[in-house]
């Protein structure tokens, strides 16, 4: 099994605490909104440490999931098939046979390009997720990805898929 390349942690946590923070900022500033503005003249007094409490937890599950997802993030290139394995509290497996994969890309967006990664999206034949992506890989190992999915759907285009 094969994992992700490690520089895709630091962007996942990036990600987390720029969210956590946004996040955190809406429901700090609203509480603070709603104090000065006597929306609701009897607030209690814990109101805004209770957000600002309520905004750092929130933060720190962000972190703890985006730090854990890079653990259990795994796929493999079987005979027959990509095998995937994801998800930090409902884990997810995924089996697309090359013989359902209809095209494959590589994908770079600006953050991926600023930290040197890149993402596979193999698309497959189906109407209920019929896209996988595989992020966080090197570019070179993106297209080296890219071809072999590319290959391995060609040999197996004559096969049933069932």
């Amino acid at each position: 099994m094969e994992r992700l390349t490690p520089r895709v942690r630091g962007v996942w946590l990036g990600l987390a605490i720029v969210r956590a923070a946004i996040f955190g900022g809406l429901i700090v500033g609203g509480t603070i909104a709603l104090f000065r503005t006597d929306l609701w003249p009897a607030a209690p007094a814990a109101l805004l440490p209770a957000a600002a409490v309520i905004a750092v937890s929130l933060a720190i599950v962000r972190i703890y999931i985006a730090w854990q997802r890079y653990g259990v993030w795994r796929f493999d290139l079987r005979d027959d098939d990509l095998y995937i394995e994801r998800g930090v509290f409902t884990r997810t497996k995924t089996v697309v046979p090359y013989v359902r994969v209809q095209h494959v890309d590589s994908r770079r967006s600006p953050l991926e390009r600023t930290v040197g990664l890149a993402t596979v999206v193999v698309y497959t034949a189906g109407s209920r997720s019929s896209d996988v992506a595989i992020p966080g890989l090197t570019p070179a190992r993106a297209e080296e990805l890219q071809e072999s999915l590319r290959q391995l759907a060609i040999e197996s285009a004559g096969e049933d898929a069932v």
